[in-house]
């Protein structure tokens, strides 16, 4: 393939060291965590998860779809450290906020 040849999507998520990959590689993981603690908190408070992310100093940042699901979360920090040990994950803290 000359380098005047448009890529695939898909060969530049699959090339070696690739930025795109590792962006895809990333939301993976997020979505992955996401799944894990919304299907394994008591039910019904993984309905109101939107989304987690783990930052590079060990922070959970848990977003939720209401203040009223953001408060009842906040209740359940000690069973998100326990959910996300079991994950692989450790944490150092937790933030619970309303996505926008």
């Amino acid at each position: 393939m000359s380098k005047d040849e448009a890529k695939s999507l898909s060969q530049l998520i699959g090339a070696a060291n690739s930025s795109l990959g590792n962006l895809a590689e990333e939301a993976r993981k997020r979505a992955n965590l996401t799944d894990h603690l919304r299907e394994n908190l008591p039910a019904p408070l993984g309905e109101g998860l939107v989304h987690c992310d783990i930052r590079d100093d060990g922070t959970l940042i848990v977003a939720t779809t209401s203040p009223e699901w953001a408060n009842r979360l906040r209740f359940e920090e000690h069973q998100l450290r326990a959910l996300c040990k079991d994950f692989g994950v450790k944490t150092t803290a937790i933030k619970i906020r309303v996505a926008g």
